[in-house]
């Protein structure tokens, strides 16, 4: 990968989108992870207005603590940075109350997960709104088209995708030119939705690396029997994702009228 061309080109494409929809800048959640960072990175580098939110609820310290860091670090070089703290954790647990209890637990606490990602997109949209900004995605090639690892209407609610033409490797090598602080490019990634520490890894079962290797392997048209011990093992779990989280990566369905019943 050309990394420095690439990120001119991002940066670019990201000043032309916002100039031509006529908007000032734009507004990210920014999480403490490699995707926010490299993504408010590029769009700092645009010279358009940015505003970083930090939108902790019951959040894990050392992942507030690293999105602090990282807004200080772009405040520090670009001048166009602006930050704003939105706890959302007293309005995620009113609205907690205000459900009534179900009984299968599990599921409710997968449901409050992905509650939590909504209620930093509602927030985005917000601050968006008031200031004429577009919301800039965080998501990576892998997680958006490989196995659907965000949240419909969350996370996946954004108004341009920066780098979702980037594999999670190839936002780690943007991030180390673009000079992301070490520890956000050291530190494993997670979605941050569980009030722990608990890793992507941890959840889907298998390395980003690991899943660009299947997502290659699908598009080469391999299928689970070309593999054994590991790889497969692996392949197994990415088809899994694709196959279940279909439903956020398609357009909505819609539909359709036959003229005859009009």
């Amino acid at each position: 990968m050309q990394t420095d061309k690439v990120i001119d080109h991002i940066v670019n494409w990201l000043k032309d989108y916002a100039t031509h929809a006529k908007q000032n800048g734009f507004v990210i959640g920014v999480s403490g992870g490699i995707d926010s960072a490299v993504t408010s990175t590029l769009c700092a580098k645009t010279g358009l207005d940015l505003l970083c939110l930090e939108m902790p609820i019951h959040q894990a310290t050392n992942q507030v603590n690293r999105a602090s860091r990282h807004i200080d670090w772009l405040q520090s070089n670009f001048p166009n940075v602006k930050r704003q703290q939105v706890n959302l954790t007293p309005v995620f647990d009113s609205l907690v109350a205000a459900f009534p209890n179900v009984a299968n637990e599990e599921e409710r606490f997968m449901s409050l997960a992905n509650t939590r990602a909504r209620l930093r997109m509602t927030s985005l949209y917000y601050f968006a709104a008031l200031k004429r900004y577009l919301v800039a995605g965080t998501g990576n090639k892998v997680e958006d088209f490989g196995v659907g690892f965000y949240t419909k209407y969350g996370d996946g609610g954004v108004d341009l995708s920066p780098i979702a033409d980037l594999l999670k490797t190839e936002v780690y090598a943007i991030g180390k030119a673009l000079g992301v602080n070490d520890e956000i490019l050291r530190a494993a990634p997670t979605d941050g939705l569980w009030g722990d520490d608990r890793t992507d890894e941890d959840q889907i079962g298998a390395s980003y690396p690991e899943l660009e290797w299947a997502m290659k392997m699908q598009d080469e048209g391999k299928t689970i029997n070309d593999f054994e011990g590991r790889e497969q093992e692996v392949f197994s779990i990415f088809k899994r994702f694709n196959t279940m989280n279909q439903h956020k990566m398609l357009p909505i369905p819609v539909c359709e009228i036959p003229e005859m019943l009009k």
